[in-house]
C-alpha cells in the first residue's frame, strides 16, 4: 500500500493540475503513470475518453465491486493559502475535492495490486462529473459493460465534518439536478427612445421574479425544490436598450416528478414573457443529473461495518440538494455513496477550500478493511 507521505504527495501533484470535464489529459497521464508503477499481475487497464478503468482480478470471480472516483476540476480561481502546490492552470481548481477522491482510489487500488482481493474489483476514474456529465456515457460504454460491477461505491468529501467521520444514509442522499440557461432576444435601441425597442433587461428581470414563484406556489410544500438564478447578463452600455439577455441557474428537486413540474412551469412562464415583451426566448437545460439513491441492503451492511470500527465516527446523514452524476450508476447497480469528513473552514466549490490531508489515509484504510472482508 502507498505510504501516507506518498498519498499526500499524490494529492498535491493532482491538486496542481486541475482540468475541466473531458479535458483531463494531464490528469489521465499522471494517474496512468502511478497505476503502471504498481504490480500488474491482477490488473487490466483500459482508457475511456479522458478516464480510466482498472479491473483487479479477485480470487473469486463470482462478484465484482466497483469503486468510482471523479477526476475533473472546476473553473474557479484558487485562493487557498497553499504555496508549494497551488493550481498551475489559471482559472481552474480542485475546489470539490476530486484530488482527494482520486488519491484515495489510488491508495486502495495500490493495496489490492499487491494483495489479491477476495472478489473482482473495478476502479473507475471518471471524467466530467462537474459537467457535462461523464457517468452516464461511461456507464453505457462497451468497456464498462464488459466489467459491469455487481455493486458500486463512491465517496464525497464533506468539509463540515471532522476527520474520522463518515456519514451516509439509505435512500436519497443527493437530489435530482438540472442546469438552466435562458436566452432572451428582443430589439435594441437608444435609451432616449424606449418606445422603439423591446428591452431584454426589463424582460429578464420580470422573468427572474416570476421564476421565484414556482417553488413558492407550484411545488407541494411537503416536497422540496430549488430554483436558483446565479447569473443574469444583458446590455452593453448604460444608454443602450439591451437587445438580448441571458439567465443562468440551477434546478434541484427531491423527486423526478417535481423536476418535470418545475420545467413545465418555466416553459409556461417564458411563453408569457415572450407575449408580454414581444421577444423570443430559448431554454437549454444543460446537464441533468438524477438523484443519488443509496440501496438499502448494501448501505445498511456498510453502516453496520462502520459502527464496528473503533477508528470511525459514523453519523447518520441528511439528504442534500447537491448534485452528483454517480446517481446514474446507482440506477442500474446496487450501491451507495458516503460523505468523508475533511474538516475545512471553507465549503465545496469555495476558492479557499483546504481539506485536511489526514482524511486521505483514514479513508484508504477504512475502505481496504471494508473491501477485504
Amino acid at each position: 500500500m502507498l505510504s501516507v507521505e506518498k498519498l499526500i504527495q499524490i494529492r498535491r501533484d493532482l491538486h496542481r493540475i486541475p482540468e475541466l470535464g473531458y479535458e483531463e489529459v494531464k490528469t489521465q497521464h499522471y494517474l496512468l503513470q502511478k497505476i503502471e508503477e504498481l504490480p500488474q499481475e491482477f490488473l487490466t487497464i483500459e482508457k475511456w475518453k479522458t478516464g480510466i478503468l482498472v479491473h483487479v482480478k479477485g480470487e473469486n470471480s463470482s462478484k465484482t465491486i466497483g469503486y468510482r472516483a471523479d477526476i475533473d476540476g472546476l473553473p474557479i480561481v484558487e485562493q487557498t493559502s497553499y504555496t508549494d502546490f497551488r493550481s498551475i492552470h489559471e482559472g481552474s481548481m480542485h475546489a470539490c475535492g476530486h484530488d482527494f477522491h482520486m488519491t484515495i482510489a489510488l491508495g486502495v487500488l495500490s493495496h489490492f495490486a499487491y494483495q489479491q482481493p477476495k472478489y473482482n474489483q473495478l476502479f473507475i476514474f471518471q471524467p466530467a462529473e462537474e459537467g457535462p456529465g461523464g457517468a452516464k456515457p461511461m456507464l453505457e460504454a462497451e468497456v464498462f459493460q464488459k466489467w459491469k460491477p455487481d455493486q458500486m461505491i463512491a465517496l464525497h468529501i464533506a468539509p463540515e465534518l471532522p476527520v474520522g467521520t463518515i456519514a451516509t444514509k439509505t435512500g436519497m442522499l443527493f437530489a435530482n439536478t438540472s442546469e438552466l440557461f435562458v436566452s432572451l432576444k428582443g430589439k435594441g435601441g437608444h435609451a432616449a427612445y424606449p418606445h422603439t425597442a423591446n428591452d431584454m433587461v426589463v424582460a429578464a428581470s420580470h422573468l427572474v421574479t416570476q421564476l421565484q414563484t414556482i417553488v413558492a406556489r407550484n411545488v407541494n410544500p411537503l416536497d422540496a425544490g430549488v430554483v436558483t438564478i446565479g447569473v443574469i447578463k444583458g446590455g452593453t452600455k448604460q444608454n443602450i436598450i439591451a437587445e438580448s439577455a441571458v439567465i443562468e441557474g440551477t434546478i434541484r428537486t427531491r423527486s423526478i416528478e417535481t423536476m418535470n413540474l418545475i420545467k413545465k412551469r418555466i416553459e409556461a412562464l417564458t411563453k408569457g414573457i415572450e407575449v408580454g415583451f414581444d421577444c423570443a426566448i430559448s431554454i437549454d437545460y444543460g446537464s441533468n443529473y438524477c438523484q443519488v439513491y443509496n440501496h438499502e441492503e448494501v448501505t445498511l451492511d456498510f453502516i453496520e461495518f462502520l459502527q464496528k470500527q473503533e477508528s470511525v465516527n459514523f453519523v447518520q446523514s441528511d439528504e442534500a440538494m447537491t448534485g452528483e452524476d454517480f446517481g446514474y450508476f446507482l440506477e442500474e447497480i446496487p450501491g451507495f455513496m458516503f460523505w468523508l469528513g475533511v474538516d475545512s473552514k471553507y465549503g465545496l466549490h469555495d476558492a479557499r477550500l483546504e481539506p485536511d490531508e489526514k482524511a486521505i489515509s483514514f479513508a484508504v484504510e477504512t475502505l481496504i478493511d471494508y473491501l477485504q472482508r
